[in-house]
Parts: structure tokens; C-alpha cells; sequence
């Protein structure tokens, strides 16, 4: 099979196509044929070897100290079922399915899954490549906003970095959740915004959200636009500061200021659970969210979708078309 493989950390040229075993399956275990995968922040950190902050250390040793220790990355995918494992019972030959890849591996055109792992079916009515656009970003923004932050009806929250893959699932999910979004970004994505269902959107451009006095119960920044002494200006008096990307300085004050109560910063890791997939992939299904594609690349052309993702300025996601037939009928 194909698959994009990196060697050594660096730029988006360091990706090449190359053919590989096909990987066996276990008993327990599913083997999907990729129609469709994405390029995640996530995936272009670790080719990259850009870890933020305080997470360089660690992402450097999880991913390898001097090489990659998984040469073929991808966290997301969405496919058909090819092969079942004697074990497996809650699929079947044919079955199109979606799902995080569990240690990266997705690039690829076939990847094997557990069948307890974070894998279920895809919503009738919808192609591969939007759901494959789906576990990343929404599951981030669900877990985050509904379990970190609490968030519920009546809340008033801001969403810094809202057009990106996880900021555009945020806006929804938070309107879902009952709060009253205003959504941070540039001019360009201010009509699919609204549309998405954010109450107000500020062009970070031309405007700063600090500045206008407006507070808020919870500020999640989902793409290190801000930090908290930033956001402080933004909060009411017991209000939560919740970033995707944290400095260290961030992180002690934080520390310091958590002790004494007030303004918080919360420091959080999502994981990639099946029940919280599966609670995304209903709330697509009753039309509470939906995926916003950046654009949708072959596999041939995976070092430019990584480039893409590189300039920080994508809107949605950005899909790899590994089997030549995902089709794309949501677009930004």
C-alpha cells in the first residue's frame, strides 16, 4: 500500500509517498481502507517538531528524541471495512466508518483499528471527506467546552482562533451548548461564522477583543492567539481562561492564581474516546454541527496540504483524499 512517510523532522518536503506493508489485523481488530484523512495541527507539530511552549520536551520525547518514531502520521480518517478480525462483532464487510487512527497512521491507504477503539459508523448522508474533517476539532471542542469549562445556557463565551479546526466546532458546540458566542477572527471568515452560529464575530484585524469591555465566562483560545493576561480583560470575576497552547509563564501564573480563586487559567489534554465520538457523530446527525473543509488534497500532493496547514491561516480542515474518490460537499 501507499502511505506518506517521514524520516526526519523538518518542512513539509520531508513527507514523501512510498509503498509499504499492509498492516495485519488482530482478532479484535477492524482493517479499513482510508478513503479520507486530514492534516491536523496536531500532525504538522509532530512533523515539524513544533511543540509549543512547555510541550516541546515531551512531544519531542512521545514523538522521538532524534527521528520519528512512527513514520506515518494522521490522527483522523473515515473508510470502508475490508477485513474483520475473527473477534469482532460490532462491524461488518462494507461498513463505512470513521474515526481517530489511536497513534497516528491514517496517511495511509489502509490502517487497522480496534474494534473497542475510537472507530463507529458514519451518519447516513454524509461522504468520507466530512467525516474525516469530524473527530479532531469536535471532539477537542466538545470535551473542553462541555467538560472543562462547563459550559452551559446562558453563558457568554469567546472563541479565539474560531475559524480554524478546532474553533470552527467550538462555535458550534458552544451554541449548542446554550451560550452566546462571539467568535475572534479575521474579516474573511465572518459570514461562514455567523453562519455557524456565532452571535457577534470580531475581526481581530482591525479590532482588539480585549479592548471593548466586553466580559465573558469562559475565553477558549484553540490556537495560542492569547495569553492570560490578555484574557483576564475578557472574563467576569470568576470567570475561565482555557487555551489549547500554554506558555510557561502562563502556566505559573496560572498556578499562583488558581490558589486565591477569581480569574482562572485551566490546563487540559483531551483524549479520543469512542462515547464522546459517538456524541459528535449524533450531533451531526440532528444538523447541531457540521464540518467546514478547507480544501481537499491527493496523497500525491500531501507536502502542500502540510503546507497549508503550516501558515496557521487554514479555515476548517484539510483533507487528504487517499483512495482518488472523496467526494467534498461542504466547503469554506
Amino acid at each position: 500500500m501507499k502511505a506518506a512517510i517521514y524520516e526526519k523532522y523538518g518542512s513539509p518536503d520531508v513527507v514523501e509517498i512510498r509503498d509499504v506493508p499492509r498492516p495485519q489485523i488482530a482478532e479484535d481488530q477492524v482493517l479499513v481502507q482510508v478513503h479520507a484523512s486530514s492534516i491536523t495541527t496536531a500532525d504538522w507539530r509532530f512533523l515539524a517538531s513544533a511543540f509549543p511552549g512547555l510541550l516541546w520536551l515531551p512531544g519531542r520525547l512521545m514523538a522521538g528524541l532524534f527521528r520519528p518514531k512512527k513514520p506515518i502520521l494522521g490522527t483522523e480518517f473515515a473508510g470502508r471495512v475490508v477485513s474483520v478480525g475473527s473477534g469482532v462483532s460490532a462491524f461488518k464487510l462494507g461498513d463505512d466508518v470513521f474515526g481517530f487512527s489511536g497513534a497516528f497512521g491514517a496517511h495511509a491507504e489502509y490502517i487497522a483499528v480496534d474494534q473497542a477503539g475510537s472507530i463507529t459508523h458514519m451518519p447516513d448522508g454524509f461522504d468520507h471527506a466530512e467525516a474525516a474533517a469530524l473527530p479532531f476539532g469536535a471532539v477537542c471542542a466538545l470535551v473542553f467546552l462541555r467538560d472543562f469549562a462547563g459550559v452551559q445556557k446562558g453563558n457568554k463565551v469567546l472563541i479565539g482562533g474560531a475559524s480554524g479546526g478546532v474553533g470552527v466546532f467550538a462555535v458550534q458546540i458552544a451554541k449548542a451548548l446554550g451560550a452566546e458566542v462571539t467568535a475572534v477572527a479575521s474579516s474573511r471568515n465572518t459570514e461562514l461564522l455567523r453562519a455557524l452560529g456565532a452571535d457577534r464575530v470580531i475581526d481581530y484585524t482591525r479590532e482588539n477583543a480585549a479592548d471593548l469591555g466586553e466580559i465573558h465566562d469562559v475565553v477558549f483560545d484553540t490556537a495560542g492567539t492569547m495569553r492570560f493576561a490578555r484574557a483576564k480583560k475578557m472574563l467576569k470575576p470568576k470567570g475561565l481562561f482555557l487555551p489549547l497552547e500554554i506558555s510557561i509563564s502562563d502556566s505559573l501564573i496560572g498556578m499562583i492564581t488558581n490558589m486565591f480563586g477569581g480569574k482562572r487559567i485551566a490546563v487540559h489534554v483531551n483524549g479520543d474516546s469512542k462515547q464522546d465520538l459517538e456524541t459528535v457523530a449524533a450531533m451531526l446527525r440532528r444538523g447541531e454541527i457540521r464540518p467546514v473543509i478547507d480544501g481537499t488534497y491527493p496523497l500525491a500532493d500531501i507536502a502542500n496540504a502540510y503546507a497549508r496547514v503550516e501558515t496557521r491561516h487554514k479555515t476548517g480542515s484539510v483533507i487528504i483524499d487517499i483512495a482518488g474518490r472523496a467526494r467534498t460537499r461542504v466547503a469554506a
